[in-house]
């Protein structure tokens, strides 16, 4: 799994990246409108998420941290696939999409190419709850428990899971609650 890329930027168009690495490998990366946009330089450093399918293996890539988690989130909803989730990271910044779903804002998820009603009010259906999250704010205990919450999903297992596991962790930093969070969920 590809999960951060570096390298020095050959080709740029709003959507994607063409990134050439140290190893000399050219990595096509498709990026939201805002991640387009904030590469100012030659060189980059993305985060990124490997999608792999039948006939194709796609990296999306990401500066913001918060907006990577926004389109993992995304991309575990029915019916939401990586197209329009970046559609969804284009058209928001991770905090005003938590603003959106806090508010069930139908209207302005509906303005995303791709999506209609149906989809829009069961992707707020489905993100109920999650939006502090998304927002990205908080004390920095907060923070560790949403940053090993994002690690312990990626690692597969499921969110209700996740979210019980860590209500029962004492650790304070990322590091330490999700090695204590593994421990109980391998029992």
């Amino acid at each position: 799994m590809i999960v951060g890329i570096q390298g020095r930027v050959l080709k740029k168009e709003p959507t994607f990246l063409h990134l050439l690495t140290p190893g000399g490998v050219v990595y096509e990366i498709f990026v939201s409108l805002h991640t387009g946009a904030a590469v100012k330089s030659d060189e980059v450093a993305l985060l990124t998420t490997h999608i792999i399918r039948e006939d194709a293996q796609q990296l999306y890539g990401f500066l913001d941290p918060h907006e990577k988690r926004m389109f993992d989130t995304l991309i575990k909803i029915s019916g939401v696939g990586p197209k329009v989730a970046m559609a969804i990271c284009s058209t928001f910044t991770p905090q005003s999409f938590a603003q959106i779903v806090e508010a069930k804002d139908v209207g302005m998820l509906k303005r995303v190419q791709g999506i209609g009603p149906k989809s829009a009010g069961r992707i707020l259906v489905e993100l109920s709850g999650f939006s502090l999250e998304l927002a990205g704010e908080g004390s920095p205990a907060t923070q560790a428990r949403v940053e090993a919450a994002m690690a312990l999903e990626s690692l597969g297992f499921k969110k209700e899971a996740v979210e019980k596991v860590l209500a029962k962790c004492s650790a304070a930093d990322t590091e330490g609650l999700i090695k204590e969070a593994l421990r109980k969920l391998s029992k």
